[in-house]
């Protein structure tokens, strides 16, 4: 193996399998082979903040060197500028350099190693029989984002899809999560993990998990960033594209989405002992509750757009409107796809 160069992806195996059981398959890989990480902007594809990313990785994974990848939308916020570009590499070697010197502790038990088996089967097993194996789910996504929208904007420099097939398996992973971020759902990064950690606990290992929160950077680490992407998302914004372009009879599936959303912030503030979310990152909170009066009116306007765009696709300046609000959605929500 030496000399060679494996990349390891994040975003197609988040897509067939769910945040959860896509960050515990990854970590245990990297125990065995020296990768490095091709990460997205967005959770859901392995985004999130560097340090944390770097320090949770498994001990021995990071000797001295780190290669990693970032994607477009993330090159201009970190290194657009001398002052965060300067800020982004003093944090990349900070980051190497203790996991290098003082590397972050591993399972401190092999039942945590058992348990987190157990939640990721659980997850996976949820995530999928949402995404893949109900029928309706696919017509849902397709009417509930502006998914099918995207392909006739001009952005991204690859087509949304693999195959010219309808099915979520073609789909490429960017798109998938883009429009669920639009809707301010961003379903991709937390469905199945609520379900996982509800069973845990259901079996009595609620104690055994904040153990785990509190002694393992690893399992720390993507429990914090399931907070971040609950604290970024809406339930009453996506409820309103739900109402406004989903039939009646499919409008029973957003509900429970809606439902396994709740559940997994009620588990992950049980496993953190956060009374609310973020509550550890303030300033995230704050920043986030300073876009909420400029967010909000655009998705507003994005559902209004949507509605009129299915009744007239021809419809050039509704196309153009469009184009306006995702762009300034995706700058709110900052990691998009």
């Amino acid at each position: 193996m030496s000399g060679w160069n494996v990349m390891v992806g994040y975003s197609d195996s988040g897509k067939d399998a769910g945040r959860f059981t896509a960050a515990w398959e990854l970590y245990k890989a990297q125990e065995d082979v020296t990768l490095f990480h091709g990460r997205g902007g967005s959770i859901g594809r392995g985004g999130g903040p560097t340090y944390l990313a770097i320090q949770s990785q498994p001990p021995g994974s990071v000797m001295g060197t780190l290669r990693s990848t970032e994607q477009g939308e993330m090159v201009q916020a970190k290194f657009g500028l001398p002052q965060t570009a300067v800020r982004q590499l003093e944090i990349y070697t900070t980051a190497v350099l203790l996991a290098t010197r003082r590397p972050p502790l591993p399972p401190r038990e092999e039942k945590w190693r058992n348990l987190m088996e157990d939640i990721s089967k659980l997850s996976c097993q949820s995530y999928r029989s949402v995404v893949y194996e109900n029928p309706e789910f696919l017509t849902y996504f397709n009417e509930a984002t502006p998914q099918a929208e995207l392909g006739y904007l001009n952005i991204g420099s690859r087509p949304t899809r693999r195959k010219a097939t309808t099915g979520i398996g073609h789909l490429r992973a960017i798109p998938w999560i883009f429009a669920w971020t639009q809707t301010r759902f961003v379903l991709p990064a937390w469905l199945g993990v609520g379900a996982g950690l509800k069973g845990a606990c259901e079996k009595g290992q609620t104690e055994e998990l904040k153990a785990m929160y509190k002694e393992w950077p690893f399992f720390q680490s993507l429990v914090d960033l399931i907070e971040m992407v609950l604290g970024k998302a809406d339930l009453s914004i996506a409820k309103q594209y739900d109402e406004a372009l989903v039939p009646e009879k499919r409008q029973e599936l957003g509900r429970q989405l809606r439902n396994e959303l709740i559940t997994t912030g009620k588990f992950i503030a049980v496993i953190s002992g956060h009374d609310k979310l973020l509550q550890n990152n303030r300033t995230l909170r704050r920043l986030i509750e300073n876009r909420l009066p400029f967010l909000n009116p655009m998705n507003m306007l994005q559902v209004e757009i949507l509605k009129r765009l299915r009744r007239d696709d021809d419809n050039v300046k509704a196309r153009d409107v469009l184009l306006i609000t995702i762009n300034g959605i995706a700058a709110g929500m900052r990691n998009t796809g």
